[in-house]
């Protein structure tokens, strides 16, 4: 070939790499009780890097899904063509248990490590979102035991079956869920979707839905207008009889990201559905599906931040500028050790609120109080921060980040959406003052909680000392509400990287996001910090 066409200083695919080798996952879950799940996590981290799950990531977000309203005769179907991709990556997320496995299995750390593995099955995201609603779906629908003993075996189940059939029929199924509307997005009492008692039980839903997620997935709940106020309902896709529910699929959005999840506009013309908890007690019925969908929500952000560090590391490490790797330039390094620091922040907060869902689930009072406000806080920020750590991961790349054939571009796409799904920025900062309004005795068990670091850095003291009054504070905490769940969230992460985490990150963490040496971008860390072991820990590895 001409020496025109001779490619030099490309560095190639990031593939066959293990994103379970991450020090600051491991840890977490060891600590978190997850121990015993170390080498099924370590399993599934090297399939997620292997070039095949890379490959079925790539095609399921290019070849989008494709809406059918009607069959070739005319008859209505109202069923969604995904690529064969997309159900290789359902078929390893079901079988590796990534679903509702853990509320089949009574030990403890179940979730921590059902956690670990969401965090390192990185090929796609968009396929998570049925996988995530499944999982969640499993604590409201025990509101309706008799609902509960015929779809719990199949919805643990690890067999992944896309045809739609009977529910009941099936090997195991998937759930979704529905909730708002266009008038009302989150004030999801603003809804006007009816539902009609029939007489035997059942219920007949009429109404439009704005967005619906997932919308091949077997059943539903749905939040609905009955004669006793605001309701939560099972409604299945295919009848007991085989028919089609009047679950009409109006149109797939056309979203920024997220390409490989279809989501809808549902219609529901007399659709058939039954009550899950009580009439008028929708919302408390399924606010614990929610809880869990924004613990994936936070988990998803801080994978989001691993592998958007791990593709800039592994760049730097083969590209070279001015006859010399990106990776051995101070500037780069300054860059790539704050992008490393806020991954690790936002990982270790984020299993520990796992660890804290597993005991929760397990009836721990303590712990249960302290999801409640640690999670809230932990959904805005954490999930606040991906976009600008995507962002600057996609520019380590220079003019290749924007491509969209180097994963950067993707990754960057998909990173506002956990800040969006299941409550926006606002929705999860008002939700952490409604838990101190609601459970006041969970800020007791938030300072208890951060005590436990007293003494040990005044840059975090007097971060905490400030947090207190700030959250007494009434008369503007409405206002404040957003300084005050990010507050909370670093108050947390500090702590935990203090208690836990490599001192060299904690020390990095303290001086910037709590001590001020810090700019208005990453890439800004003062001098005098040791950033080899904070870039080590983050280098990518088989």
């Amino acid at each position: 070939m001409p020496d025109t066409h001779v490619v030099t200083n490309q560095v190639s695919p990031l593939e066959d790499y293990n994103p379970a080798t991450s020090p600051v996952l491991t840890e977490a879950l060891i600590r978190e009780g997850g121990e015993w799940g170390l080498d099924e996590v370590t399993e599934l981290g090297a399939l997620s890097g292997s070039r095949q799950a890379q490959r079925w990531g790539e095609l399921a977000d290019r070849n989008q899904p494709i809406l059918r309203t009607h069959d070739r005769y005319g008859h209505r179907v109202d069923e969604v063509e995904y690529d064969p991709a997309y159900h290789s990556l359902m078929t390893v997320a079901v079988g590796h248990g990534l679903h509702a496995a853990p509320w089949a299995d009574d030990r403890p750390g179940a979730h921590v490590v059902r956690a670990a593995k969401t965090s390192v099955w990185t090929p796609e995201p968009g396929h998570m979102c049925p996988i995530s609603m499944t999982y969640a779906v499993v604590p409201a629908l025990r509101h309706n035991p008799e609902l509960a003993s015929v779809y719990e075996p199949l919805l643990v189940s690890r067999e992944y079956d896309p045809e739609l059939k009977v529910p009941s029929t099936k090997a195991g199924i998937t759930a979704g869920m529905s909730m708002t509307e266009k008038q009302g997005g989150s004030d999801v009492r603003a809804g006007t979707t009816e539902a009609t008692p029939n007489g035997d039980g059942s219920y007949s839903l009429r109404g439009h839905k704005w967005f619906t997620s997932a919308p091949m997935s077997d059943i539903f709940l749905v939040l609905a207008q009955a004669p006793g106020g605001l309701s939560c309902f099972l409604l299945p896709r295919v009848l007991p009889d085989g028919s089609r529910n009047r679950m009409l699929l109006q149109r797939l959005k056309d979203k920024l990201g997220n390409h490989a999840n279809a989501s809808s506009e549902v219609e529901y013309d007399g659709a058939l559905a039954w009550l899950v908890g009580e009439e008028g007690r929708g919302v408390p019925t399924i606010i614990e599906m929610v809880n869990l969908t924004r613990l994936d929500c936070t988990l998803g952000s801080a994978t989001s931040m691993r592998s958007g560090l791990a593709r800039a590391i592994h760049h730097a490490q083969h590209r070279k500028a001015f006859g010399e790797y990106l990776i051995d330039q101070p500037l780069m390094r300054n860059v790539l050790a704050d992008l490393a620091v806020e991954a690790e922040a936002a990982t270790i907060v984020a299993m520990r609120m796992a660890g804290a869902t597993d005991a929760a689930v397990r009836g721990d009072a303590r712990e249960t109080l302290l999801r409640r406000i640690g999670l809230a806080a932990s959904k805005y920020w954490v999930c606040k921060r991906a976009t600008p750590h995507a962002a600057e991961a996609m520019e380590c790349l220079g003019g290749n980040g924007y491509v969209e054939d180097f994963g950067m571009a993707r990754l960057y796409r998909e990173a506002p959406l956990m800040g969006i799904w299941e409550g926006s920025g606002n929705v999860s900062a008002l939700d952490t003052l409604r838990a101190m309004a609601t459970r006041p005795e969970c800020i007791d068990v938030l300072f208890d909680e951060l005590a436990v670091t007293a003494g040990s850095d005044p840059r975090l003291d007097a971060h905490v000392d400030a947090l207190r009054p700030a959250l007494g504070d009434l008369e503007t905490i409405q206002y404040r509400g957003r300084k005050v769940a990010e507050d909370i969230s670093l108050a947390l992460q500090g702590s935990l990287l203090v208690r836990h985490g490599h001192p060299a990150v904690a020390e990095a963490f303290l001086a910037t996001r709590m001590g001020g040496a810090w700019g208005g971008a990453f890439g800004t860390l003062p001098t005098g910090l040791d950033l080899a072991p904070i870039i080590e820990r983050a280098l990518v590895k088989g």
